[in-house]
Protein backbone atom coordinates (compact mmCIF):
# COMPACT_ATOMS: atom_id res chain seq x y z
CA UNK A 1 0.00 0.00 0.00
CA UNK A 2 0.84 3.52 -0.92
CA UNK A 3 1.90 5.96 1.70
CA UNK A 4 1.66 9.54 1.99
CA UNK A 5 3.03 11.83 4.93
CA UNK A 6 0.96 14.55 5.49
CA UNK A 7 1.82 17.79 7.09
CA UNK A 8 -1.07 19.38 8.72
CA UNK A 9 -2.69 20.57 11.43
CA UNK A 10 -5.74 18.66 13.06
CA UNK A 11 -9.09 20.21 14.51
CA UNK A 12 -10.87 18.74 17.03
CA UNK A 13 -14.57 19.87 15.24
CA UNK A 14 -15.28 21.33 11.33
CA UNK A 15 -13.68 19.36 8.39
CA UNK A 16 -10.32 21.07 7.93
CA UNK A 17 -6.99 19.97 7.02
CA UNK A 18 -6.36 16.11 8.62
CA UNK A 19 -10.07 16.00 8.94
CA UNK A 20 -10.19 16.01 5.54
CA UNK A 21 -6.81 14.69 4.24
CA UNK A 22 -6.83 11.26 6.16
CA UNK A 23 -11.23 9.74 5.21
CA UNK A 24 -10.25 10.96 1.21
CA UNK A 25 -6.94 9.61 0.83
CA UNK A 26 -8.05 6.16 2.57
CA UNK A 27 -11.03 5.94 0.89
CA UNK A 28 -8.38 6.13 -2.22
CA UNK A 29 -6.79 3.22 -1.07
CA UNK A 30 -3.54 4.91 0.24
CA UNK A 31 -1.49 4.93 3.89
CA UNK A 32 -2.33 8.50 5.56
CA UNK A 33 0.94 9.10 7.96
CA UNK A 34 0.15 12.17 9.56
CA UNK A 35 2.59 15.04 10.53
CA UNK A 36 0.52 17.18 12.89
CA UNK A 37 1.68 20.59 13.24
CA UNK A 38 -0.88 21.98 16.02
CA UNK A 39 -3.87 20.29 17.77
CA UNK A 40 -7.21 23.02 17.40
CA UNK A 41 -10.35 22.65 19.64
CA UNK A 42 -11.64 23.60 16.23
CA UNK A 43 -10.82 25.46 12.91
CA UNK A 44 -9.65 28.45 12.55
CA UNK A 45 -12.78 29.72 11.40
CA UNK A 46 -14.35 29.10 14.48
CA UNK A 47 -14.32 31.79 17.32
CA UNK A 48 -12.29 31.71 20.22
CA UNK A 49 -10.78 28.29 19.08
CA UNK A 50 -7.70 26.80 21.20
CA UNK A 51 -4.90 25.65 19.55
CA UNK A 52 -2.13 23.81 20.99
CA UNK A 53 1.60 24.22 18.85
CA UNK A 54 3.03 20.96 18.30
CA UNK A 55 6.51 22.73 16.67
CA UNK A 56 8.55 21.12 19.28
CA UNK A 57 7.57 17.76 18.30
CA UNK A 58 7.91 17.61 14.72
CA UNK A 59 11.70 17.16 14.56
CA UNK A 60 11.43 14.15 17.22
CA UNK A 61 8.65 12.43 15.30
CA UNK A 62 10.94 12.78 11.94
CA UNK A 63 13.69 11.78 13.93
CA UNK A 64 11.43 8.70 14.67
CA UNK A 65 10.89 8.15 11.07
CA UNK A 66 14.27 7.87 9.56
CA UNK A 67 15.33 5.77 12.55
CA UNK A 68 12.34 3.22 10.93
CA UNK A 69 13.65 4.10 7.86
CA UNK A 70 10.40 4.95 5.99
CA UNK A 71 9.81 5.51 2.66
CA UNK A 72 6.65 7.86 1.57
CA UNK A 73 5.03 8.05 -2.04
CA UNK A 74 3.90 11.04 -1.79
CA UNK A 75 5.22 14.36 0.77
CA UNK A 76 1.95 16.47 1.01
CA UNK A 77 2.05 19.78 3.11
CA UNK A 78 -0.39 22.07 3.79
CA UNK A 79 -1.25 25.14 6.67
CA UNK A 80 1.91 25.72 8.58
CA UNK A 81 1.97 28.44 10.96
CA UNK A 82 5.37 29.69 11.66
CA UNK A 83 8.77 30.25 9.54
CA UNK A 84 10.07 27.48 11.71
CA UNK A 85 7.57 24.74 10.76
CA UNK A 86 8.50 26.47 7.20
CA UNK A 87 12.32 25.43 7.70
CA UNK A 88 11.69 21.82 9.18
CA UNK A 89 9.12 20.86 6.36
CA UNK A 90 11.80 22.15 3.91
CA UNK A 91 14.72 19.45 5.79
CA UNK A 92 12.15 17.36 5.74
CA UNK A 93 11.57 17.20 1.98
CA UNK A 94 15.42 17.06 1.42
CA UNK A 95 15.56 14.08 4.20
CA UNK A 96 12.42 12.33 2.58
CA UNK A 97 12.10 12.99 -1.50
CA UNK A 98 13.88 10.64 -3.52
CA UNK A 99 13.35 9.63 -7.26
CA UNK A 100 10.27 7.47 -6.79
CA UNK A 101 7.70 10.02 -4.71
CA UNK A 102 7.07 13.56 -5.23
CA UNK A 103 6.13 16.60 -3.43
CA UNK A 104 2.84 18.36 -3.07
CA UNK A 105 2.63 21.76 -1.31
CA UNK A 106 -0.69 23.46 -0.99
CA UNK A 107 0.65 26.98 -0.23
CA UNK A 108 -1.86 28.14 2.57
CA UNK A 109 -1.38 32.57 3.01
CA UNK A 110 -4.83 33.81 2.77
CA UNK A 111 -7.76 33.81 0.57
CA UNK A 112 -10.16 36.72 -1.14
CA UNK A 113 -7.15 38.95 -1.30
CA UNK A 114 -6.16 39.17 2.11
CA UNK A 115 -3.34 37.28 3.93
CA UNK A 116 -4.58 35.04 6.91
CA UNK A 117 -3.67 35.92 10.40
CA UNK A 118 -0.11 35.24 11.77
CA UNK A 119 1.72 35.09 7.54
CA UNK A 120 3.45 37.88 7.02
CA UNK A 121 6.74 38.55 3.86
CA UNK A 122 8.81 35.86 5.90
CA UNK A 123 5.88 33.24 5.50
CA UNK A 124 5.52 34.24 1.69
CA UNK A 125 9.48 33.81 0.96
CA UNK A 126 9.42 30.75 3.23
CA UNK A 127 6.49 29.62 1.25
CA UNK A 128 8.05 30.33 -2.15
CA UNK A 129 10.69 27.64 -1.15
CA UNK A 130 9.11 25.30 0.00
CA UNK A 131 7.33 25.45 -3.77
CA UNK A 132 10.22 25.12 -5.43
CA UNK A 133 11.13 21.84 -4.01
CA UNK A 134 7.56 20.64 -4.70
CA UNK A 135 6.06 18.66 -7.78
CA UNK A 136 2.71 20.22 -7.65
CA UNK A 137 1.63 23.20 -5.81
CA UNK A 138 -2.57 23.95 -5.99
CA UNK A 139 -2.50 28.11 -4.83
CA UNK A 140 -5.78 29.84 -4.99
CA UNK A 141 -6.15 32.94 -5.83
CA UNK A 142 -4.59 35.52 -3.57
CA UNK A 143 -1.89 32.94 -2.61
CA UNK A 144 -0.81 32.72 -6.71
CA UNK A 145 -0.59 36.34 -5.96
CA UNK A 146 1.70 36.63 -3.20
CA UNK A 147 3.82 33.53 -4.71
CA UNK A 148 4.09 36.00 -7.59
CA UNK A 149 4.82 38.77 -5.64
CA UNK A 150 1.69 40.81 -7.04
CA UNK A 151 -1.13 42.67 -4.95
CA UNK A 152 -3.55 39.85 -4.36
CA UNK A 153 -7.09 41.43 -5.57
CA UNK A 154 -10.73 40.12 -5.29
CA UNK A 155 -11.24 39.59 -8.91
CA UNK A 156 -8.66 39.34 -11.63
CA UNK A 157 -9.35 38.61 -15.53
CA UNK A 158 -9.36 35.41 -17.09
CA UNK A 159 -6.23 36.59 -19.12
CA UNK A 160 -4.20 37.14 -15.92
CA UNK A 161 -5.01 34.01 -13.99
CA UNK A 162 -4.05 32.32 -17.02
CA UNK A 163 -1.10 34.18 -16.76
CA UNK A 164 -0.17 33.57 -13.31
CA UNK A 165 -0.58 29.96 -13.38
CA UNK A 166 2.59 30.19 -16.20
CA UNK A 167 4.31 32.24 -13.84
CA UNK A 168 4.03 29.97 -10.48
CA UNK A 169 6.36 27.18 -13.17
CA UNK A 170 8.91 29.50 -13.08
CA UNK A 171 9.17 28.55 -8.86
CA UNK A 172 9.93 25.08 -9.78
CA UNK A 173 7.12 23.05 -9.47
CA UNK A 174 6.32 21.07 -12.71
CA UNK A 175 2.51 21.14 -11.76
CA UNK A 176 0.86 24.61 -10.95
CA UNK A 177 -2.99 24.53 -10.39
CA UNK A 178 -4.74 27.72 -9.36
CA UNK A 179 -8.42 26.95 -8.23
CA UNK A 180 -11.31 29.51 -8.21
CA UNK A 181 -9.70 31.56 -11.69
CA UNK A 182 -12.35 33.67 -13.01
CA UNK A 183 -14.53 32.59 -16.70
CA UNK A 184 -15.75 35.62 -18.43
CA UNK A 185 -18.76 36.48 -19.92
CA UNK A 186 -19.87 32.90 -17.53
CA UNK A 187 -21.47 32.14 -13.76
CA UNK A 188 -18.68 29.27 -13.92
CA UNK A 189 -15.48 29.01 -12.43
CA UNK A 190 -12.20 27.17 -13.32
CA UNK A 191 -9.22 25.50 -12.29
CA UNK A 192 -6.31 26.35 -14.26
CA UNK A 193 -3.46 23.95 -14.16
CA UNK A 194 -0.14 24.35 -15.96
CA UNK A 195 2.34 21.14 -16.99
CA UNK A 196 5.58 23.11 -17.30
CA UNK A 197 7.39 20.35 -19.25
CA UNK A 198 5.31 20.18 -22.24
CA UNK A 199 3.93 24.04 -21.60
CA UNK A 200 0.42 22.55 -22.33
CA UNK A 201 -2.24 24.51 -19.43
CA UNK A 202 -5.57 22.54 -19.09
CA UNK A 203 -8.72 24.20 -17.63
CA UNK A 204 -11.68 22.29 -16.00
CA UNK A 205 -15.04 24.97 -15.41
CA UNK A 206 -17.36 24.18 -12.90
CA UNK A 207 -21.00 25.51 -11.93
CA UNK A 208 -20.36 28.56 -9.34
CA UNK A 209 -22.82 27.76 -6.15
CA UNK A 210 -23.06 30.98 -3.71
CA UNK A 211 -21.71 28.74 -0.54
CA UNK A 212 -18.30 28.90 1.01
CA UNK A 213 -16.85 25.56 3.19
CA UNK A 214 -13.73 25.62 5.15
CA UNK A 215 -11.76 22.62 3.87
CA UNK A 216 -12.67 22.56 0.40
CA UNK A 217 -8.93 23.64 -0.29
CA UNK A 218 -7.58 20.86 1.54
CA UNK A 219 -10.39 18.24 -0.23
CA UNK A 220 -9.12 19.52 -3.67
CA UNK A 221 -5.11 19.08 -2.76
CA UNK A 222 -5.98 15.67 -1.33
CA UNK A 223 -8.15 14.64 -4.35
CA UNK A 224 -5.20 15.46 -6.71
CA UNK A 225 -2.67 14.02 -4.54
CA UNK A 226 -4.26 10.39 -4.60
CA UNK A 227 -4.99 10.98 -8.39
CA UNK A 228 -1.54 11.53 -9.32
CA UNK A 229 -0.32 8.47 -7.03
CA UNK A 230 -2.69 6.77 -9.54
CA UNK A 231 -0.96 7.69 -12.31
CA UNK A 232 -3.54 9.76 -13.42
CA UNK A 233 -2.80 12.52 -15.97
CA UNK A 234 -2.89 16.21 -14.60
CA UNK A 235 -5.85 17.16 -16.42
CA UNK A 236 -7.50 14.13 -14.96
CA UNK A 237 -6.60 14.63 -11.60
CA UNK A 238 -8.23 18.25 -11.69
CA UNK A 239 -11.11 16.61 -13.24
CA UNK A 240 -11.96 14.43 -10.64
CA UNK A 241 -11.08 16.90 -7.88
CA UNK A 242 -13.50 19.32 -9.16
CA UNK A 243 -16.17 16.76 -9.73
CA UNK A 244 -15.72 15.47 -5.96
CA UNK A 245 -15.99 19.21 -4.71
CA UNK A 246 -18.94 20.29 -6.50
CA UNK A 247 -20.85 17.05 -5.46
CA UNK A 248 -19.60 17.61 -2.03
CA UNK A 249 -21.45 21.38 -2.21
CA UNK A 250 -24.14 20.31 -4.06
CA UNK A 251 -24.88 17.14 -0.81
CA UNK A 252 -24.29 20.32 1.43
CA UNK A 253 -25.94 23.41 -0.35
CA UNK A 254 -29.85 22.30 0.10
CA UNK A 255 -29.22 21.29 3.91
CA UNK A 256 -30.10 23.07 6.75
CA UNK A 257 -26.10 22.98 7.60
CA UNK A 258 -24.10 25.91 9.41
CA UNK A 259 -21.28 26.79 6.71
CA UNK A 260 -18.47 26.57 9.25
CA UNK A 261 -18.65 23.01 9.79
CA UNK A 262 -17.52 22.36 6.35
CA UNK A 263 -18.52 20.05 3.17
CA UNK A 264 -20.60 17.03 3.53
CA UNK A 265 -18.03 15.05 2.32
CA UNK A 266 -19.05 11.87 3.81
CA UNK A 267 -21.77 11.46 1.73
CA UNK A 268 -19.52 11.84 -1.36
CA UNK A 269 -16.74 9.80 -0.93
CA UNK A 270 -18.03 6.98 -3.29
CA UNK A 271 -17.00 9.42 -5.98
CA UNK A 272 -13.66 9.26 -5.21
CA UNK A 273 -13.58 5.34 -7.20
CA UNK A 274 -16.36 5.67 -9.40
CA UNK A 275 -15.88 6.13 -12.89
CA UNK A 276 -16.19 10.14 -13.80
CA UNK A 277 -19.24 10.42 -15.90
CA UNK A 278 -18.11 12.66 -18.43
CA UNK A 279 -14.52 14.60 -18.99
CA UNK A 280 -14.97 18.63 -19.33
CA UNK A 281 -11.33 19.38 -19.18
CA UNK A 282 -10.28 21.46 -22.26
CA UNK A 283 -6.69 22.31 -23.66
CA UNK A 284 -6.12 26.03 -23.41
CA UNK A 285 -3.16 26.03 -25.18
CA UNK A 286 0.92 25.73 -25.29
CA UNK A 287 2.78 28.24 -23.07
CA UNK A 288 6.43 27.74 -23.32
Amino acid sequence: MKKIAAIHDLSGYGRASLTVVIPILSYMGYQVCPLPTAVLSAHSEYHNFRSFDLTDQMPPIIDHWKELRLHFDALYSGYLASVRQLDIVEQFFCDFKKDDNFVLVDPVLGDHGQLYPNMDNRMIEGMRRLCAKAKVITPNLTEAALLLGDKPCVEITEREAIGWCVELGKLGPDYSIITSAPVEGDNRIAILAYNRQDGRLWRVCSEYLPASYPGTGDAFASVVTGCLLHDDSLPEAIERAAHFINMGIHATFGCEHNPLDGMNQEKVLHYLVESLPYFTYELLGTFK
